[in-house]
């Protein structure tokens, strides 16, 4: 199987999600990584999440001290992939990584969808699993809080994220 390389719209999307969770942060001890070559740690392997957020001493201790090489996905707050439709990718944020995300912990899952219109997909962990929020599209205001050391809120409409 030939994997489709993510394109320039996931990638802005991408970008302009990890900007939006940077505002909200701001004086947090949270650091936002997207895409790049941060790699994490799950009990299936090694993932790249388009984006996450850490604990600033978890990043700090992968940049300055290279240990760990990996972000141990126990770690993360928060990960949100941006769906590629019809990549090899797709299926495993949509099925694969939910299960992976939720036996990991990690409080928030979120996929973006970019097609036709930029919609977000919020779970929550609760349990062993994730509960799904209603979809949320253009012209409507996506919020979420995210606990880290304080619960930080984010609040924008998803068409922002498309937008030059």
């Amino acid at each position: 199987m030939i994997e489709v390389a993510a394109g320039a719209r996931h990638n802005w999307i991408g970008r302009r999600l990890a900007r939006t969770i940077e505002n909200a942060t701001a004086g947090r001890p949270v650091v936002v990584l997207d895409g790049g070559e941060w790699e994490v740690s799950t009990p299936a392997g090694v993932r790249k999440p388009d984006v996450f957020v850490v604990p600033s001493e978890v990043a700090r201790a992968s940049i300055v001290e290279e240990s760990p090489r990996l972000i141990p996905g126990v770690e993360i707050l928060l990960v949100m992939e941006v769906i590629s439709p019809g990549s090899g990718s797709e299926r495993t944020d949509r099925v694969r990584k939910v299960r992976e995300y939720a036996a990991l912990g990690i409080p928030q899952y979120w996929m973006i969808e970019s097609h036709p219109g930029v919609r977000i997909h919020r779970a929550v962990l609760e349990g062993a699993g994730y509960r799904w929020d209603p979809v949320v599209g253009k012209g409507a205001a996506f919020g979420a809080e995210i606990e880290a050391d304080k619960t930080f809120r984010v609040r924008f409409d998803p068409a922002s994220l498309a937008e030059f």
